[in-house]
Formats: structure tokens, sequence, C-alpha cells
């Protein structure tokens, strides 16, 4: 399965559970997209620091959906190796193992493979 195809999977799931709890889901969406608006930082500045959480709580399905994000937000490799590595100085060991994934899996998503 590809980086691509988790995505896709995470969305379906995503929805399937908006099914299941419609008045929640629809409140955390509609906090996750006023949390990521522009402000005193920019939307990429917080996908990026999302990443590094995401990476330092060994969310695999999360450290997708920000790397998604920051594709679409035109991050670069090396902006995304460096919130990597605030990840891994915060989180230890753990964070190297999810910190290599989530470099190879934003090379597949913008065809660095």
């Amino acid at each position: 399965m590809t980086y691509k195809d988790e995505i896709g999977k995470g969305k379906e799931e995503g929805i399937n559970l908006g099914r299941a709890l419609k008045k929640e889901m629809k409140s955390y969406y509609s906090l996750s997209r006023t949390v990521f608006d522009e402000g005193a930082l920019s939307s990429k500045t917080k996908e990026l620091i999302a990443l590094g959480i995401a990476i330092s709580e060994k969310c695999s399905p999360c450290i997708l959906s920000h790397l998604e994000n920051l594709v679409k937000l035109g991050a670069t490799r090396e902006e995304v190796s460096e919130a990597i590595s605030v990840s891994i100085i915060m989180g230890g060991g753990p964070a190297v193992a999810y910190g290599g994934t989530a470099l190879k899996a934003f090379d597949e998503l913008t065809g660095q493979e």
C-alpha cells in the first residue's frame, strides 16, 4: 500500500466516523479549519508544528494528513526535514523512526523518490 493509498483509507475512515458522530466531528473539523487558518503564524508553519507533534505522538495517520497539507501548501523537503529534526530532539529514538517514515512519505507524495 502506498502512502497515497493510506491517506485515502484515512479519509474514508474519517467520513465513516463523521457519519456515526455527526455533531462531534462537525465541531472537530470546524475547530481544525479555524486553527490552521492564516494568523500570526502561517498555515504552513502551523502544519509543520502539527507534523512534529504527530511524529512525537507516533500517529501515522496524522503524519500523512499533515504531510498532504504541507505538500498542498508548497512546503519544501528542507522545511519538512527541519520540522522532523525538532521532533527528533523532543521525542528521542521513537521520533527517529517516525521521522524517517515521514520523510519517505513526503518524498513519495512529491515524486522525489
